[in-house]
């Protein structure tokens, strides 16, 4: 898996829209998305991302129900 089949899964997990992962970002959904597209994400990004969602990244996305993806 790639990053961005990566967080189009714990964003789907999650229910969230990647405009509301944007926002939560700070970031336009534009921006993100061209971010995705090239895979420009780098570790600081995933962390942030994983914030945002409610889980915590260590080469993957780990949720707090123990749930793993990526990675």
């Amino acid at each position: 898996m790639n990053n961005e089949q990566i967080i189009k899964a714990a964003l789907a997990y999650k229910g969230m829209k990647q405009e509301e992962l944007a926002a939560a970002l700070g970031t336009t959904t534009s921006n993100f998305n061209q971010k995705l597209k090239k895979d420009t994400l780098k570790k600081d990004d995933l962390e942030k991302i994983a914030a945002a969602l409610g889980a915590s990244y260590s080469a993957c996305f780990i949720f707090p129900d123990g749930t793993k993806i990526g990675g």
